[in-house]
């Protein structure tokens, strides 16, 4: 049997659109078997697909297809505390782990750039797959099918305050809110702050992201869909974060702390409970996953 533990991420870390990435401590666990047909099941309660079109073992039958080798049928179990459809790469670790399952039930024949443009293909951008296989904070780009990543492991004095709701925002909605054009002055303002960041992750300057996770390419469009969104990242930055933005598709507004300031999540969960649109939220302390997925 094959066990893959993959994390949560979160994608865009503001201004870097389909491209920057990074890993927390929220891991959803699978475990896997080759059997005689497919089977599927949760050992948690959440309700998964239990056939063909589970993601899982769609993802992992592309690298049986890929390899060229007849697939029978996979036992699969599924641990799923990432919350899904909230901006935290849920998705992506499913299909990471059915690639890096697959693959290790195959022997390990695929290298981790293999694995890493198939599951990009599935996902159609790099973002989120790329930390949920590498870990830690992760830029990477597509080029000629093919896709590039550079990680950095994030500074372990670093925290992460995800600010969860209780609603669903499907990735499918968060696109389509999108322009299909931009301005040539907003793709170098967006550009510009993407490589700050990088920078600043790199350097460790983080008093610099709060500039560098500012966007003009979706977060304006986004926000009208989360309910409450403006007033968390009024509230995160009022608190002393360093930055806020929305994580991934959304509707999780993510702030960057420092790991012992204990004081911002207990003054924002207080301010959560104060607010009756603020109260569909939850705050989570997540540190930083330099892993990244685990085969074992």
């Amino acid at each position: 049997m094959i066990q893959v533990s993959v994390p949560a991420t979160s994608a865009n870390v503001g201004a870097g659109f389909d491209s920057l990435g990074l890993a927390v401590s929220l891991h959803n666990v699978f475990t896997f078997e080759e059997a005689e047909g497919i089977q599927i099941s949760s050992v948690d309660g959440t309700h998964v697909p239990a056939g063909s079109n589970n993601l899982v073992y769609r993802s992992a039958r592309v690298v049986y297809d890929q390899l060229g080798i007849p697939l029978r049928g996979l036992r699969i179990t599924q641990r799923n505390d990432i919350p899904m459809a909230r901006g935290l790469g849920s998705s992506s670790a499913c299909i990471v782990a059915g690639i890096l399952g697959a693959n290790a039930l195959l022997g390990g024949r695929l290298t981790k750039r293999q694995m890493l443009t198939l599951a990009t293909a599935i996902e159609g951008h790099p973002d989120n797959v790329a930390p949920a296989m590498l870990g830690g904070f992760v830029t990477s780009v597509i080029d000629e099918g093919q896709v590039y990543s550079v990680k950095k492991d994030i500074d372990p004095e670093l925290a992460f305050a995800a600010f969860v709701p209780d609603f669903r925002l499907l990735t499918a909605k968060a696109r389509a809110a999108l322009p299909q054009m931009v301005s040539h002055k907003d793709a170098v303002y967006n550009l510009s702050r993407a490589a700050l960041a990088t920078a600043a992750f790199c350097d460790g300057d983080y008093a610099l992201l709060g500039v560098a996770t500012k966007d003009v390419l979706h977060q304006q469009y986004r926000l009208p869909l989360i309910q409450g969104g403006d007033e968390i990242f009024e509230l995160a930055l009022d608190l002393g974060a360093m930055a806020a933005y929305i994580s991934g598709a959304g509707p999780t507004i993510m702030a960057v702390v420092h790991r012992d300031d204990q004081v911002f999540f207990e003054r924002a969960a207080a301010a959560l409970q104060q607010s009756e649109t603020l109260r569909r939220f939850t705050v989570r302390r997540l540190l930083a996953d330099n892993a990244g997925a685990v085969v074992s």
